[in-house]
């Protein structure tokens, strides 16, 4: 399926998907993991940006075999961005618009599911690279830890925080958070 063909296409029902190289993925119910910690990020990051900028829910188009789109557990838009998206009949972000400057994803079956843990660590790490997301954010409870990666060049530069690890982005240099703090918003 192509992007046009996607952003035409309804169901009938209310199931969200996604496109991946080309093919509708229905995606599950967010687990309540996801949910409290890409929430109490919403509450972080309003220190710094307006809320219109601070994005969950909102898709975003991404380079991949064939057509992709993804469902990041949160955004935070550039005013550009939010100016290119108030434009759209969907909250998509296409691959003309401005990239985000940030994307997290929190990965809630790191131990149990390879799919969803390759997905994250790999698949949207590539895709979000080549996107030129300046920032991605890879929380995984799971393995209490947080990767910050950077787009200096591709790849991304990562480095990971454990514990009392104060997380450092190079984006929200007041950023005065801990992996434990957000890893622990999950409980």
């Amino acid at each position: 399926m192509t992007i046009e063909a996607y952003l035409a296409y309804d169901d009938g029902t209310d199931t969200r998907y996604e496109l991946v190289d080309g093919v509708l993925v229905e995606m599950g119910a967010e687990s309540e993991i996801n949910v409290l910690i890409s929430g109490f990020l919403v509450s972080v990051f309003l220190r710094f940006l307006p809320h219109y900028c601070i994005r969950r829910g909102t898709e975003i188009v991404v380079s991949g075999k064939a057509a992709n789109t993804r469902y990041p557990d949160l955004m935070l838009l550039t005013e550009a961005g939010v100016k290119a998206l108030s434009r759209q009949r969907r909250s998509l972000i296409t691959l003309d618009m401005p990239a985000p400057r940030l994307v997290v994803e929190v990965v809630s079956s790191s131990d149990t599911d390879k799919v969803s843990r390759d997905r994250d660590y790999i698949e949207k790490r590539q895709e979000y690279a080549q996107r030129s997301i300046p920032e991605y954010w890879i929380v995984d409870p799971i393995a209490a830890e947080v990767s910050i990666l950077t787009l200096v060049a591709e790849p991304y530069q990562e480095r990971r925080y454990i514990g009392a690890d104060q997380l450092l982005s190079r984006h929200f240099e007041a950023l005065d958070l801990t992996a434990e703090q957000l890893l622990q918003a999950g409980l």
